[in-house]
């Protein structure tokens, strides 16, 4: 954790403000504003873990930082393929970020397959840093190298890092009593121990990491560690890096206060937590494991201590019963999933519609249809999410724009639900879910107050004077339904998917009583209260670009960039997407042109279209990965200039 202090920089996302040299011994140190790291290898190299120690160490040092973990669907994809190369990329720098970077400053290739997978899109002139062990004939041929990429000249134009770290590593683990391919699992800590000395990255907390994740096999932990300081060293020593660099703390990129990093599932489970605590309420949890939302039930299962009960069901139907059942019964209730989850549980989102129970759908999308792309991400799901079920089951449904930015949709979802009596979709995607980015940790009294009031007495007086409970007897502002709790005295009712009477809720087949409730449910979640739309339009553009969920933070750095080369465009981002703000009409009639980037083929624009008949101009991209800013901003240039 790091506190920081001051307000947010106006500084470009992607801009770099030049370096600084220092001479440090016999070497030197060069000053950067920013670097774009990628770690690439075999799915079993232990990339992610890397990447995350790294991004941890940089959060600590007070860095801004975004990452990208971009892996296979396979458990143990085939080694040493195109298909199982694995990756994480990390961009951190001395000022305000917003996404993980368009190409990486450097690249480190454990193998061949990795090399090839990634070097399109590594700039000329980068820095690469190979493991020359794994270039062997085979492995070079498996991916289709003629020829050794290493000497054949086709590298000559980046500064090439041959490096030995197999071997390295084995020769530093020759005291342990490790096999030659136990040792060999260690290269990825040689690796981050080199990069850390290059980027004078903290030790401290990956030596504690290791020390704790192998605290049963103190002899693993104290080779991993010997490892990580050998890659360290190695830094120190070699004349192939004469150089290493400082990239200073994001000292006036936020607010002050006490931050740590946080990806964006950690986030939602922790605004989950919070939402409970604050609601008063025990949280439940049934879900069925499904990528990339799995580690929001991993996370929650640690969780016991703050009322957290978590139930892994045997399928997606049983989870989301399980936890409308919580529902009824007075806890906050929760289910994740995923895209293809969303499609079997969308009857009982219908029976929590026809039920008015408080309960939080969570969708944390991923590419499709059907499996799709389990671990690429996608923000395919809307349209699933507005209209997904039979019969008129309208849900709000609300989305966040980045990692950190979960936990406080989560408390939005939250209080929707809890105040309207209705199930609420949240659109997260693989994305936010895996990315990480740093996150103040609010103040307890920062926190909305969630508290509910149960039904707990007769709430309707009928002509002969007796009073008795009416189950759908509605608030004259929210419209939402009194919450009774199973076993309350008096206030036994009926529950179930038929038709409900107004007011009594009994069994009702009435045309005109179902056209009532009908048009009720739908009038319920149109009077929700949502934040109007902020606009951010400094010179009164012409061109507004609108976007929803995880575009925001690559739609911001495209319009950063515009700006500063004198573009003058205006930007607004969703996150209420049913009920939209009542002020989005007046906004898109303010602007001559309306473009909408999307992770998808359109599924918002169609929707601006048909309510405000809006001519918006969809920019759509679909191949599992996010926008870079640079295509962005070049897209926006040309929808202002035509």
């Amino acid at each position: 954790m790091t506190s920081q202090v001051s307000s947010p920089s106006e500084q470009a996302d992607e801009a770099v403000v030049g370096e600084q040299r220092k001479p440090a011994g016999t070497k030197d140190v060069r000053r950067l504003d920013r670097v774009i790291i990628r770690f690439a290898g075999d799915s079993g190299d232990g990339m992610q873990l890397t990447g995350d120690r790294f991004t941890s160490e940089t959060a600590s040092f007070g860095n801004d930082l975004s990452t990208l973990p971009n892996f296979p669907a396979e458990i143990r994809a085939p080694a040493g393929t195109l298909p199982g190369v694995s990756s994480f990329q990390l961009h951190f720098a001395d000022h305000d970020i917003l996404t993980p970077g368009d190409a990486p400053n450097v690249l480190v290739a454990m193998n061949p397959a990795a090399l090839k997978a990634n070097l399109g899109d590594v700039p000329r002139g980068a820095e690469i840093i190979v493991n020359t062990d794994e270039f062997t004939k085979r492995a070079m041929q498996k991916v289709g190298y003629a020829t050794s990429p290493l000497e054949d000249g086709s590298l000559d134009g980046y500064s090439l890092h041959p490096v030995p770290l197999t071997t390295l590593t084995v020769e530093a683990l020759k005291e342990f009593d490790l096999t030659r391919k136990e040792a060999e699992r260690s290269k990825n800590m040689f690796a981050l121990g080199l990069l850390s000395w290059m980027y004078h990255r903290p030790t401290e907390g990956t030596e504690k990491f290791l020390k704790s994740k192998f605290a049963k096999k103190p002899d693993i932990a104290a080779a991993n560690i010997t490892a990580f300081r050998a890659g360290w060293n190695f830094g120190e020593t070699t004349e192939d890096f004469a150089v290493s660099y400082e990239i200073a703390p994001a000292t006036t990129a936020f607010p002050v206060g006490t931050y740590r990093n946080i990806s964006g599932n950690l986030a939602l489970s922790y605004g989950l937590i919070a939402a409970s605590r604050q609601a008063d309420l025990p949280l439940y949890l049934g879900s069925y494991p499904i990528t990339p939302a799995s580690d929001i039930l991993h996370e929650l299962s640690r969780h016991k201590n703050f009322g957290v009960r978590t139930f892994q069901a045997e399928d997606e139907i049983a989870g989301i019963g399980a936890a409308l059942g919580a529902a009824f019964g007075g806890s906050l209730a929760v289910t994740t999933t995923s895209g293809p989850g969303v499609a079997l549980k969308s009857e009982t989102i219908g029976l929590a519609v026809s039920l008015e129970l408080p309960l939080l759908v969570i969708d944390i999308q991923r590419g499709g249809p059907s499996t799709g792309l389990p671990t690429k991400t996608e923000q395919a799901d809307l349209l699933q999410a507005m209209f997904g079920r039979n019969g008129e089951a309208p849900v709000p449904v609300i989305a966040p724009c980045t990692p950190a930015d979960c936990f406080d949709a989560a408390l939005e979802a939250a209080r929707i639900a809890l105040t309207y009596r209705t199930p609420v979709m949240l659109l997260s995607d693989g994305y936010l879910a895996n990315g990480s980015e740093p996150w103040r940790i609010p103040e307890p009294d920062e926190l909305p107050d969630l508290t509910v009031q149960f039904a707990q007495g007769p709430n309707h007086t009928l002509d002969d004077g007796s009073e008795v409970f009416w189950p759908y007897k509605r608030d004259p502002q929210t419209l939402a339904r009194p919450w009774a709790i199973p076993g309350t005295p008096g206030l036994e009712h009926r529950i179930g998917g038929i038709e409900k009477e107004d007011g009594t809720g009994n069994i009702s087949y009435a045309p005109a009583n179902h056209d009532f409730m009908v048009r009720t449910r739908q009038a319920k979640i149109d009077g929700i209260e949502v934040p109007d739309m902020e606009v951010d339009d400094p010179h009164e553009a012409k061109t507004l670009v609108l976007g929803w969920g995880s575009t925001y933070g690559p739609i911001t750095a495209a319009v950063r960039r515009l700006r500063t080369a004198g573009e003058s465009i205006a930007q607004a981002h969703l996150r209420h997407l049913n009920p939209f703000p009542r002020n989005l009409g007046a906004v898109l009639g303010r602007y001559e042109k309306v473009v909408i980037p999307e992770m998808n083929l359109g599924q918002l624009a169609t929707l601006i279209r048909a309510k405000y008949l809006v001519d918006a101009h969809s920019y759509n991209q679909v191949n599992g990965m996010p926008f870079k800013a640079e295509q962005l901003a070049k897209a926006l240039k040309e929808a202002i200039d035509a």
